[in-house]
């Protein structure tokens, strides 16, 4: 079943998400496709500011695969100085990705 992660970093930046980004791409920069993501069953990126930091919000096909994803993403939150936190998860009722 599907997921919707929530990512609400207080006092985070645009500069230290492109820095993820670009660690979590091999040197590719920020995600432009969905076929460039570093974990398979990615099916929406969604990322902005907000009057207090930095939003992203992601769709994954399951569980199991936001978590492979996390296991690859936190030693690059850390190295950005990301705060350390739990991103809000919820079970999706309807996708639409066409």
């Amino acid at each position: 079943m599907a997921i919707i992660a929530v990512f609400d970093v207080p006092g985070g930046t645009q500069a230290q998400y492109e820095q993820v980004c670009d660690r979590l791409s091999g040197g590719n920069g920020v995600l432009t496709s969905l076929s460039d993501a570093p974990e398979p069953g990615l099916l929406s990126h969604i990322a902005g500011p907000t009057p207090t930091g930095w939003l992203v919000v992601e769709v994954w096909e399951s569980e199991q695969a936001f978590q492979r994803f996390g296991q690859k993403l936190a030693p690059f939150l850390e190295e950005a100085g990301m705060p350390d936190l739990e991103p809000k998860v919820y079970q999706a009722f309807n996708v639409v990705t066409d």
